[in-house]
């Protein structure tokens, strides 16, 4: 088994609707490029306003 990372080394991205940082999680590890928003709240609201400028 491959030794356990902290939480501070994991990648981070910027959430495109709220604008805040989240990190990596082990469900997204096959699809991390295409993650864009940190929770299914700020997805359903990306759906239902225009984006932020």
């Amino acid at each position: 088994m491959p030794p356990m990372r902290r939480k501070g080394d994991l990648p981070e991205k910027t959430c495109a609707q709220c604008g805040r940082p989240f990190a990596w999680r082990k469900k997204w590890e096959r699809v991390w490029d295409e993650v864009r928003y940190c929770s299914d709240r700020c997805r359903a609201e990306a759906k239902r306003m225009p984006r932020k400028t």
